[in-house]
């Protein structure tokens, strides 16, 4: 009997764990020789390993953004950059030079942004936390670890306006924006200047923000990118081929250097105050609540996170969407406990879908209403070889929400290069007599060889009240990437009763079948940087080969040197299976049968180099039994580094048998930095889909020390997405709160103040 119909035929949910645990163990912990022999061969340093050297100092250099302070000239510059973008491997156009400088509790960064057209240097973002890809920019990896896996990423741009986060197994960030997932915060101090001959900045990270602790003879893996907007050029110091960037942790460079440190152990209390008044469908409510985070470093590569009445009203609200199919939307996780090391969580099955997904904590999936935590506990990071995650949240009956409980464990074993094996565990508990618990388990594993052939699998299985076959999902993939190709085949099968309620699951009962190339050549054509040719074929069965979806598709790109794009489906064919009526809008209901439709795309976008950008989207033609005219505009324009503003409008025209309707989306967005510690943010919103067209949300946030917050939110509307099919009615919320958070550390308090510099 095959390991599969082993698991296939194991039906008692309370040995699910266990039963992956089994399966997997002897891996875990030993791993096949051959394996291990593998890793040791390269995981070890590289011929030619880049390699830098950081020199102490008995005081920190003055940080204000210019490197005068005579310490700096105690470094030697890193300065061997090489481009990835136009011209991989190939000299800048502008020089860069790096110093680093260490103390006993901080490192520091000196960069010089040479320019010789310091005119053109495009800096217009003051807020944090934000994507700088439409200004110039200076990114830091730190893999402190050296794991040559996992790393900190610190980006600042010419204002020294500050964004951070951390690569987690070499992955970008889901919207690919940034280098890094956003979804940390460090406590690190940053300044810039724009001078005659560029731009200056200086970066001190204390060793507490990255929880490290060794003290002797230090190695990090280290690496540095320079951006230059007007150029569209990206310069690295190591990983500068055009397949890795910097989020190739492991083709980074090594800091030497670093010996005889105090302990940088994170401990970081973070207690909250709000008050407020929030009504929703006419019952209101007055706020007066408090609660606190805890960050505490166990180890090195080991942070525990606790939270207690946790509030999320400072949380980005989603944007609108109108759902054209009979499936659920994907919408990407906001609140700020659960972005923090959510990769580590991370367990991909398939598309779209995930076993682990956090928006269904917390949150009503139907009405996407706040349900209240109680409290929450996540520990993360490596012990040795393996990674580790354990999650457990209680939230509290709210509405039509029992209590509920959910308790989650992710293991990987670092394998050969950044191949991994590694299984996973999610108990839901619930006050539901209906629903009393779900369960969820699963074994995955990606093996990457030539560092540009990755082969991905994974088995899962759910145990639901009520169903005793026909609940696992099991399914494979294989990437291979080079600089003029990619190509993806996926292959998965999902049973009838699969049912991860604490995950992401598009559909159930399907074969999927998906196969993607795209040929990427780089003709010599003025002022055209890349030309892409893509096609793909979709195929889905059901389990009883009965097809359900099938879709292919062929698409042009242009990508140009200024960063304007084309992106054009020239022909894009479905068929489609619908087994239950679609109530699309209102009364409008596509009657259950087979379609088959066609629609064609146009897209461009604008060059990036300019203040203001737009992007214009057309798609048309037949959509299930009528036709489809979809069109949208979107725009950005930044007069100053003080203020912007951001539009999108979006139209969509149905002429159908059973009516013709259109739905027309739009949202206005307008920001005003009065400093970088101090900004005003507005989006408004309409949707013409719902009874009350018109949501929007105010928020003032003033950063008045590191990690610590002023907040007043005004908010009226939905501030989360449903996830349910087709577009249910929205429940309106209107909610204003005053909130007020202060990061401390018990031991270290003082060290955490900034003397902050004026942009």
């Amino acid at each position: 009997m095959t390991p599969f119909r082993r698991w296939a035929r194991f039906r008692d949910s309370r040995r699910l764990l266990p039963l992956v645990c089994g399966l997997c163990l002897p891996v875990l912990l030993v791993g096949p020789r051959v394996l291990v022999a593998r890793q040791a061969a390269q995981g070890a340093p590289a011929e030619g390993l880049r390699a830098a050297e950081a020199v102490r100092v008995e005081r920190a250099p003055r940080l204000d953004g210019t490197l005068d302070d005579p310490l700096w000239q105690q470094a030697q510059p890193v300065t061997d950059f090489r481009q990835r973008e136009p011209h991989e491997r190939q000299a800048p156009t502008e020089k860069t030079e790096v110093r680093i400088l260490y103390t006993r509790r901080a490192v520091y960064f000196g960069v010089a942004c040479f320019d010789s057209s310091p005119r053109g240097i495009v800096a217009t973002e003051l807020r944090r936390d934000l994507p700088q890809n439409l200004d110039d920019y200076f990114e830091i990896l730190v893999d402190s670890r050296h794991d040559r896996r996992n790393a900190y990423v610190f980006q600042l741009n010419p204002l020294g306006t500050q964004s951070d986060g951390l690569i987690t197994e070499e992955k970008l960030s889901e919207d690919s924006l940034q280098d890094y997932d956003p979804g940390w915060d460090g406590v690190w101090t940053s300044a810039a200047r724009t001078t005659k001959a560029g731009w200056t900045a200086t970066v001190e990270i204390p060793f507490t923000t990255l929880n490290f602790t060794e003290s002797q003879d230090v190695v990090w893996g280290l690496n540095f990118k320079r951006f230059i907007r007007r150029k569209n050029e990206e310069d690295l110091w190591s990983a500068y081929l055009r397949v890795f960037g910097l989020a190739k942790v492991s083709e980074a460079g090594e800091l030497h250097g670093i010996t005889n440190i105090g302990s940088g152990r994170l401990f970081i209390v973070k207690p909250y105050a709000l008050g407020g008044v929030d009504s929703v469908s006419g019952s209101t409510n007055f706020l007066h609540s408090g609660g606190f985070d805890v960050k505490y470093g166990l180890r090195s590569n080991l942070i525990a996170n606790l939270t207690v009445n946790t509030d999320f009203a400072d949380s980005d609200v989603d944007q609108q969407e109108f759902n054209l199919t009979p499936f659920r939307l994907f919408f990407p996780e906001k609140r700020q406990f659960f972005l923090e090391n959510a990769s580590v969580f991370d367990f991909p099955t398939g598309l779209m879908d995930r076993l682990f997904f956090t928006r269904q904590i917390g949150i009503d999936p139907v009405t996407g209403q706040v349900v209240p935590i109680d409290a929450g506990a996540k520990v993360a990071g490596t012990l040795g070889k393996l990674d580790v995650g354990v999650l457990d949240v209680k939230t509290r009956a709210s509405g039509p929400n029992p209590f509920a409980n959910y308790g989650v464990v992710r293991v990987k074993r670092a394998l050969f290069g950044d191949s991994y094996i590694g299984v996973m565990g999610i108990d839901k508990e619930s006050g539901s007599a209906t629903d009393p618990y779900n369960r969820a388990g699963g074994v995955d594993a990606r093996l990457v060889f030539f560092k540009n052939l990755a082969l991905f699998g994974w088995a899962a299985r759910t145990k639901t009240p009520g169903f005793r076959s026909g609940d696992a999902d099991v399914g494979g993939r294989a990437d291979f990437q080079t600089n003029w190709m990619d190509f993806r085949v996926e292959k998965d099968k999902i049973g009838p009763n699969y049912n991860p309620e604490v995950g992401f699951l598009n559909r159930t009962d399907l074969q999927e079948t998906f196969v993607d190339l795209t040929l990427k050549p780089r003709p010599k054509i003025r002022g055209v940087r890349e030309l892409n040719f893509e096609g793909f074929i979709y195929h889905a069965p059901n389990t009883a080969k009965v097809l359900q979806t099938q879709e292919w598709q062929a698409t042009f790109r242009a990508l140009f040197n200024n960063g304007s794009y084309t992106d054009d489906d020239i022909v894009n064919v479905f068929t489609q299976l619908i087994t239950a009526p679609f109530n699309i809008y209102k009364s409008v209901v596509i009657p259950s049968g087979l379609y088959h439709f066609s629609r064609t795309q146009f897209t461009y976008g604008s060059g990036l180099d300019r203040r203001f950008t737009y992007n214009l989207f057309e798609r048309f033609g037949t959509y299930y039994n009528g036709h489809l005219n979809e069109a949208s505009v979107r725009f950005n324009y930044r007069p100053n580094a003080r203020f912007s503003v951001s539009s999108s409008q979006r139209w969509d025209r149905f002429r159908l048998p059973e009516g013709n309707f259109s739905i027309a989306l739009a949202g206005l967005q307008t920001n005003y930095s009065f400093s970088r510690f101090l900004t005003l943010s507005n989006l408004v919103q309409m949707d013409t889909a719902n009874r009350e067209a018109v949501s929007a949300n105010f928020r003032l946030r003033y950063n008045y020390r590191p990690d610590s917050d002023f907040f007043i939110i005004y908010n009226v509307g939905t501030r989360f997405a449903s996830l349910a099919v087709a577009n249910p009615q929205e429940l309106r919320e209107q909610r204003f709160a005053v909130k007020l958070t202060y990061s401390f550390s018990p031991r270290l308090g003082r060290k955490l103040s900034e003397k902050k510099a004026k942009p």
